[in-house]
């Protein structure tokens, strides 16, 4: 009965203690599933402008890049370039904006940090130094979580009885998605 009775205790507080950790992989998980239909880090925003009148890039001085980066909302511009003749790209701090002075049109473009998810994907990667390390007994410590939820219970609804069902069940969609993947490999 002791035992039990540890048993549960330890189960309850390692789940507590581990349920901002949980979260975290959870909620980047998700995103991270879905990188191919959304970018899970960054918000990036293309805008179209149009200028007043075709320009040429002899025209192009301080205070016409001052004037395009007012057209955005942004100021003087970190830096440009004239990837062609026709084209003038200027740098801002996260945007930029690609001018074709000869079709008087400009595409406007901003990068910015998805709140919250950009944090936890690098969690999630492992993108700090060190961090592997929490991931590794993370980790760990799930396995003693789960292990653990296996004992709380005796009898018919434990893991002797209904419980290896539902655990045989959990089981299975890993192995099947592994058979199949290697079946598909070859």
């Amino acid at each position: 009965m002791r035992l039990r009775r540890l048993n549960t205790t330890l189960h309850r507080d390692l789940g507590y203690f581990l349920s901002g950790l949980i979260f975290v992989y959870c909620l980047s998980g998700i995103a991270l599933n879905h990188v191919n239909d959304w970018n899970p880090d960054f918000v990036i925003q293309k805008r179209t402008i149009t200028l007043d009148r075709v320009y040429t890039a002899d025209e192009i001085n301080a205070d016409r890049l001052k004037r395009f980066s007012a057209l955005v909302g942004e100021d003087q511009p970190n830096l440009h370039d004239f990837p062609t003749p026709e084209r003038v790209k200027l740098y801002y701090d996260n945007a930029s904006l690609l001018v074709d002075l000869s079709t008087r049109t400009g595409t406007y473009e901003s990068v910015r940090r998805r709140p919250l998810f950009y944090q936890t994907n690098v969690l999630h990667r492992n993108s700090l130094k060190g961090w592997k390390w929490v991931s590794d007994i993370f980790g760990a410590l799930l396995i003693l979580l789960v292990i653990s939820g296996w004992f709380i219970l005796k009898g018919r609804n434990g893991v002797l009885g209904r419980g290896k069902w539902f655990i045989a069940a959990g089981i299975l969609p890993p192995v099947v998605a592994v058979i199949l993947f290697q079946w598909l490999q070859n």
